[in-house]
């Protein structure tokens, strides 16, 4: 059976790592601990203390002054694995872990996937040919040498940088090695972890060519394990679920997030926030549990991000710089026809298309493929089109050759309807209320990526609630901003009801309303 060898490297919080420490071994698994030495000697002193009589802990038998992308961060991980391998000879799987993660699954779901495993769990892309390094320097990374730290040292760093770029003083990446990147957050079994410290050993030339390499942690072990074990030994993912936002930050979870954490198809999560007591405590209190039967779903990234969207919109400074530009024109009509299922809205505009001849636009700020003629780039993508949303209406007026324009908008677009409504056109809005059906919103949280064929029916029962409030909410907003031409067609309502409301909005006699509002299958799915 598998005895996990938790590696843990950590600066901080010497609280939140005794718990850690204490829950990790309780099952019968092992810790060895490596705290940085620029950290506050009093917190290690109550670390060891803590822990020096548990069998199950260790301490890496060197101390050392850790750096961002420094050679530093594995040397530390060397010398905290040397002393669990020493200390632990039980130990099957070495798992690496900072003090920001924490467990999301029982030892005894860990034990059992292990052993079904018999595998490396490490990311390992070719560090050439793959895009994992998005920005900033990549070959530079390995060819040049890198002695002091980007973030703490920028002046020198790039000095020295520069220097050897201008001097051709380039350097041979190991002939015998193909160079692999990847996440630093794996699980390796015994016999590799003792393959590594033998290579180690052994090949000076190796190890000297990664102290001087810049991020070595996202590629030192990733290429051993590439370089000493079996290609179908190794699983090319992590074991530990971390998510980055859009500005490419670690995303950080809180107590609201258990469920979420729990369904994912991983054994831990980082980061967890420090204020989350709530959430440590569950799932310092996990790990031990027996008997405990997970539902894995895995949309925890799309769930993370249609939850966290929610109350959550900022407000602006100042006017945007489209926002100062000439109105759309006091001649001009613009008419608005909002709605949540956009398939019934195109059916909708495909018949105030036929019968007035009004140009028709469908959803310009939500779907990048919509059919718009060429308006010299301003049109190309969706940014642009919010970027530039007045600039981009007018063109199109003045293209269609029209003073009255009928566009497509979600409801959630309640900035875009807002500031076309303070316009001096004249706006008219057309909010479309349909009927959702508990199919229907499944099947919506699967387009959208927030639930999946393998999506538990207890998670989809917990999420609908919150679409469907997700919608009236929408609504409710719309409502609330009290618009001066605000009209409503409902699913619901009879023909000459809807027909009387198209009328206004469009201007038109009521019998080519009706014409309009009696369409086929309009609210169809």
């Amino acid at each position: 059976m598998a005895n996990i060898a938790f590696i843990l490297l950590c600066h901080k919080d010497p609280d939140a790592i005794i718990r850690q420490a204490l829950s990790l071994t309780a099952v019968g698994d092992y810790i060895s601990i490596h705290f940085d030495a620029r950290a506050d000697a009093a917190a290690y002193t109550a670390i060891h203390t803590a822990l020096s009589d548990n069998p199950n802990v260790t301490f890496a038998k060197k101390r050392i002054k850790c750096g961002w992308g420094e050679w530093s961060l594995v040397q530390a991980t060397l010398y905290a694995v040397e002393a669990a391998v020493e200390a632990f000879p039980r130990a099957t799987h070495f798992y690496m872990l900072s003090g920001d993660c924490q467990a999301i699954k029982t030892a005894e779901y860990a034990h059992e996937y292990l052993d079904r495993m018999d595998a490396d769990f490490i990311e390992s892309f070719d560090f050439f040919a793959s895009d994992w390094i998005k920005t900033g320097m990549k070959e530079e990374r390995l060819i040049y040498r890198h002695y002091f730290n980007e973030r703490t040292q920028k002046w020198i760093f790039y000095q020295s940088f520069n220097l050897q770029r201008k001097l051709g003083l380039k350097r041979k990446v190991p002939e015998d090695l193909e160079i692999q990147i990847g996440s630093q957050w794996w699980c390796l079994r015994r016999r590799t972890i003792e393959a590594i410290l033998d290579f180690v050993r052994q090949r000076r030339d190796v190890m000297r060519f990664f102290s001087t390499t810049w991020i070595p942690d996202e590629t030192f072990f990733q290429t051993l394990v590439r370089h000493l074990v079996p290609e179908n030994e190794i699983e090319c993912r992590t074991l530990t679920f971390l998510m980055f936002s859009d500005y490419g930050m670690p995303v950080t979870f809180y107590n609201d997030h258990y469920d979420l954490l729990l369904s994912q198809d991983f054994l831990f999560a980082r980061k967890i926030s420090p204020e989350a007591l709530l959430l440590k405590e569950r799932l310092g209190s996990l790990y031990s549990a027996k008997g405990v039967n997970f539902q894995i779903s895995n949309e925890g990234r799309s769930l993370y991000k249609f939850l966290t969207g929610k109350g959550r919109i900022g407000r602006r400074f100042a006017p945007r710089f489209w926002e100062t530009e000439s109105t759309l024109g006091r001649e001009r009509e613009l008419l608005i026809v909002v709605c949540k299922k956009w398939h019934v809205a195109k059916r909708l505009v495909s018949r105030i298309r036929q019968q007035t001849n009004v140009p028709c636009i469908e959803y310009l700020f939500n779907e990048e493929q919509t059919d718009l003629p060429d308006m010299g780039g301003i049109q190309s993508t969706l940014g642009k089109r919010h970027r530039h949303r007045r600039s981009l209406m007018r063109m199109l007026f003045d293209y269609f050759d029209s003073d009255r324009m009928v566009v497509c908008m979600d409801p959630g677009n309640l900035d875009l309807l807002e500031d076309f409504c303070r316009d001096r056109a004249t706006t008219r809005l057309l909010e479309v209320n349909c009927t959702f059906t508990d199919d229907y919103l499944i099947g919506h949280a699967m387009r959208v990526g927030l639930a999946g064929e393998r999506t538990p029916q207890e998670t989809l029962e917990r999420l609908l609630p919150t679409i469907r409030n997700d919608i009236v909410h929408e609504s409710d907003r719309i409502r609330d901003a009290e618009f001066e031409n605000h009209l409503r067609i409902r699913e619901e309502d009879s023909i000459e009801a809807n027909a009387a409301a198209l009328a206004s909005f469009l201007a038109i006699p009521s019998e080519q309303a009706l014409e309009i509002a009696r369409s086929d299958h309009l609210f169809a799915d």
